[in-house]
């Protein structure tokens, strides 16, 4: 029986191939394509006014001594043209690990072309590897072509539960 890391690359080497597209994980000289990925996805998300990564933080978060996510990169003749950052979580009625996928994006020239849905299949791929119980993600309730294509893979919506959160200032005053 292969162990779990084994797995893990075997799963993460056959990422899924559509002529001249790959997936690879990031390393820390991707930091800068990051940042300019992650500035994409807030302008079209609306949201570029919380932006406040840089590229100091993410060479902390993802490639420092206490990795915090990871990142994969879909690259389409030889360019990158996506990405996705993901990181463990727990369901403690599972009693198993699972994998929260933090953003998931393509650049908007490269939508329709199935590298979105390569992408997606990755971390669904490594969830498996891994061992997890579920994969779970968020999606801002205007986006209905994101909505659509998770639909079409089969995912629900968890509309029982409600998203709260503690940032900025919150999160400091608290004793």
């Amino acid at each position: 029986m292969e162990d779990m890391n084994s797995k893990e690359q075997k799963t993460k080497m056959e990422s899924r191939e559509i002529n001249d597209f790959r997936i690879r994980e990031a390393v820390e000289e991707d930091v800068p394509l990051l940042l300019q990925f992650i500035r994409k996805l807030a302008r079209y998300e609306r949201l570029t006014h919380e932006v406040s990564a840089t590229e100091t933080l993410l060479r902390e978060n993802l490639f420092g001594s206490r990795r915090m996510a990871e990142v994969v990169l879909a690259e389409y003749q030889g360019e990158a043209v996506g990405f996705a950052l993901i990181f463990p979580n727990f369901s403690t009625f599972l009693g198993r690990p699972g994998i929260y996928i933090e953003d998931l994006f393509v650049d908007e020239s490269y939508r329709g072309r199935g590298f979105g849905r390569a992408l997606f299949t990755h971390i669904i791929d490594l969830a498996r590897a891994r061992g997890c119980g579920r994969l779970e993600w968020a999606v801002l309730d205007w986006n209905t072509p994101a909505i659509r294509f998770y639909e079409a893979m089969g995912a629900t919506p968890m509309s029982d539960w409600t998203t709260y959160r503690l940032t900025g200032d919150s999160l400091e005053k608290l004793p």
